[in-house]
């Protein structure tokens, strides 16, 4: 893409990116309200029978999943204008979803710097080996990014991982402020669900909030996978690396059911988002219609999008991503070599 497309592209998006407190703050009531009413009846009904607590888990999650999206908004400063309210609010949403704001805006702006850069993955994404790197690992590596791109590892573990470890600390070279908001959040959570834990029992307490934020978990980890792991993904070497590219290429998007759509702040524009991180989770769909080249990239369905779990390696030279079936002929090449 020549320098005056892409600045013609940019020039398209560009009056997308300003926020409207007005909606931002709508929604922030039609989120946190309907969240917290349907954690307390997802309790209530625990009396009666679990089974009926359950769907009010399920409706929970959504609403934590659309939460995070404010909350994922506000580290980009796309949700308000003011750096401050920004801050603030995603601090309380980081309570409520279980991440620490500053650690994650951090780790989130490396993600979309390098989203498909070969050479500069290993912070905000999610582990993805190339064909000659996986063979040339060793059998316990080899091993290792197996397990970790299994289904029932990634998302049966990984919500448990990302809530109670990673999120839990700072990274060694955090600086103060980052630190400072860690402990905050985490002193916040001891708090709050202490207290929650002294109204309701620990029983019931780990039922509804445990139940609620490992799905919330599970179909986060979702969206993050999908939306970066399909057939012809963006990845290159950082020579010929290209931040548009990366933007459009190798971020999908997500037609999802209008519900589905609403529920997840509509990240399935994902492509969007990543070229410019300013524009609001509820300008993203205006951005894209309005945008012919944008409407050009790679469209995933519902059902569609479930292929994206065979997808294990990157094809460097073919620019695909492959199956393990599909370079099992070459692994054993190398270990009878």
């Amino acid at each position: 893409m020549s320098k005056e497309k892409i600045a013609q592209l940019r020039k398209h998006v560009s009056p997308f990116e300003k926020s409207d407190i007005r909606i931002s703050v709508r929604q922030m009531i039609n989120t946190i309200l309907p969240f917290l009413v349907s954690w307390f009846l997802a309790y209530q009904l625990l009396s009666v029978s679990i089974f009926l607590t359950l769907p009010f888990t399920l409706i929970a999650a959504g609403f934590v999943v659309r939460m995070f999206i404010i909350f994922h908004d506000c580290t980009h400063g796309s949700f308000f204008k003011n750096k401050k309210a920004n801050a603030i609010v995603g601090t309380i949403t980081g309570i409520l979803t279980l991440f620490p704001y500053e650690k994650w805006k951090r780790e989130h702006a490396i993600h979309h710097a390098s989203s498909g850069n070969l050479d500069k993955r290993g912070v905000g994404d999610i582990w993805v080996m190339t064909i000659e790197e996986y063979i040339e690992a060793s059998k316990w590596t080899r091993l290792q990014y197996r397990l970790y791109r299994h289904p029932l590892v990634m998302f049966g573990l990984g919500p448990l991982w990302l809530i109670l470890v990673t999120s839990r600390f700072n990274r060694k070279d955090a600086r103060k402020k980052e630190r400072q908001n860690t402990y905050l959040i985490n002193i916040s959570l001891v708090v709050l669900y202490g207290a929650l834990i002294y109204l309701v029992g620990w029983q019931a307490f780990l039922i509804v909030q445990g139940t609620t934020m490992f799905i919330a978990g599970v179909l986060g980890i979702w969206l993050f996978y999908v939306q970066h792991t399909f057939e012809d993904s963006y990845f290159e070497d950082e020579q010929e690396w290209d931040y548009v590219k990366a933007a459009i290429e190798g971020s999908s998007y997500y037609e999802l059911p209008k519900v589905l759509q609403w529920v997840t702040g509509n990240i399935g524009f994902h492509h969007v988002h990543h070229l410019s991180p300013r524009v609001p989770n509820y300008h993203l769909e205006k951005a894209h219609t309005s945008t012919p080249p944008l409407q050009r990239a790679t469209t995933i369905g519902l059902f569609s999008s479930l292929k994206s779990l065979r997808y294990k390696l990157y094809d460097a030279n073919n620019k695909t991503f492959v199956t393990f079936r599909e370079v099992r002929h070459l692994l054993r090449r190398t270990n009878a070599a």
